[in-house]
């Protein structure tokens, strides 16, 4: 059965951050993941996290002028120094808040750089970044991310992140599958799951088209489900959907497609 942690980045959007945590436990998640916890004090968000009973399972390292539209940093050979030093801060907030593994965002590529300037500072930085959080007890996610939502982003696709992974070389490195953003640019999400399972450390979801509740557009999620039992994935799957409506409307999906 498969285990469901509320995205809150994208759902109970009607209310402050902070407050929900709470709409997260009374809709019945036992878990919940976000981009970033940066704009808080860590302490705040972890008294959220124990009043509710609460797992996070995921957040990002700092990704940039996030306002600015910047999507990541971590391939641009001019930002290497202040990569690092959000790494540094990441570890901080991943520790007060009991969260065990943090996702790292690529960015759009940079104008004018050659690819191989793009991967190799990646790589580096990647390394770098391994080799920190396991000092920490950490994993690090890399997240392929399609190019029709945000165009030049430069991790786009599964067999690309495997591939730098393989070059990294880290034992605590993994891909974050998402499925929506796979479906947009590859399809073959079974065949891909089953094949990629031991180099993925967490998935999430939503459908496509419009990104909202599974079960809204083209992607057979009942299926998806028992396949992801039937080839024995146990982590959490992020809810990072856009609800079409209120949040609380639209989690029925979660007894219609997952039993």
């Amino acid at each position: 059965m498969p285990r469901f942690a509320a995205n809150l980045t994208m759902l109970f959007t009607e209310v402050p951050f902070l407050d929900r945590f709470e709409r997260a436990a009374q809709a019945g998640f036992e878990a919940v993941e976000f981009l970033f916890p940066y704009a808080y004090p860590a302490e705040e968000i972890r008294q959220r996290l124990e009043a509710k009973r609460l797992k996070l399972v995921l957040h990002n390292l700092p990704a940039g002028d996030w306002d600015a539209g910047e999507r990541g940093i971590a391939c641009h050979p001019d930002r290497v120094a202040e990569f690092r030093d959000g790494v540094g801060k990441a570890i901080v907030y991943a520790k007060a808040l009991g969260v065990g593994q943090l996702n790292c965002l690529a960015g759009k590529a940079p104008a004018g750089v050659a690819d191989q300037v793009l991967r190799q500072t990646f790589v580096d930085n990647l390394r770098f970044a391994a080799a920190e959080l396991k000092k920490a007890g950490l994993r690090l996610l890399i997240e392929p991310i399609n190019t029709f939502d945000i165009p030049g982003f430069y991790l786009n696709r599964t067999a690309q992140a495997v591939s730098i992974l393989d070059e990294v070389g880290a034992d605590n490195a993994f891909v974050q599958y998402d499925i929506y953003h796979a479906q947009r640019m590859e399809g073959e999400l079974a065949a891909t799951l089953q094949k990629c399972l031991p180099r993925i450390g967490h998935i999430q979801l939503a459908d496509n088209p419009g990104r909202n509740e599974p079960g809204s557009g083209e992607i057979n999620y009942p299926f998806l489900f028992a396949h992801l039992d039937r080839i024995g994935y146990d982590g959490w799957i992020g809810c990072e959907y856009k609800p079409a409506t209120t949040t609380e409307a639209g989690l029925s999906w979660r007894q219609r497609l997952a039993q």
